[in-house]
């Protein structure tokens, strides 16, 4: 009897170790995502500041949340972004102010939801989401992207500024070079 309850045991034990061992060895990478005040502060001190990316949503947008399930947690995204960028979560309809360049951004109510002045700036008067910022890592703006990207599409645009591709060609172009 006990040797029939301890065989279903053993092999139990014996596939979660193997696979604890297997799991270790290709963690994912996942984004740590920063506020806007700790991209500002990193950009500032680090010797070799990144770009910024900013991710504008709401808690309530379907589409902000499947990009953050299929697109920022796709591990090649996940681990190019954090390499090459500051990785900013913005709420679009935050009520806390933010300071940057001696400008105070707050909350403006409009409607059922309001927004914040900080996400529309960015977005350009655009409010839609998700909207996603690239920007240089003096926090100049390189391009608003609306809308749900998927991963491939997505990592084309990021190693567009991520790799100051910006600089040498236009989009077209290189959307068209890297079909």
């Amino acid at each position: 009897m006990i040797l029939k309850l301890a065989r279903p045991v053993i092999l139990v034990l014996t596939f979660v170790l193997s696979t604890s061992f297997i799991n270790s060895d290709t963690r994912e990478t996942t984004i740590q995502w920063m506020s806007w005040e700790e991209a500002v502060e990193k950009a500032a001190t680090d010797k070799n500041p990144k770009k910024v990316f900013i991710d504008i949503y709401t808690d309530w947008c379907h589409w902000c949340k499947v990009m953050d399930k299929n697109t920022f947690n796709d591990p090649k995204v996940a681990a190019y972004m954090q390499e090459h960028y500051y990785m900013v979560k913005l709420d679009g309809e935050s009520k806390r102010d933010i300071t940057h360049n001696g400008k105070t951004f707050k909350y403006v109510p409009s409607g059922r939801r309001g927004y914040h002045e900080l996400a529309a700036a960015l977005m350009q008067g655009r409010l839609s989401y998700p909207t996603t910022i690239f920007m240089s890592e003096k926090f100049e703006m390189l391009s608003p992207v609306p809308g749900y990207q998927k991963p491939d599409a997505f990592m084309k645009i990021a190693k567009y500024f991520g790799e100051n591709i910006y600089l040498e060609k236009k989009w077209a172009d290189y959307d068209r070079e890297s079909r």
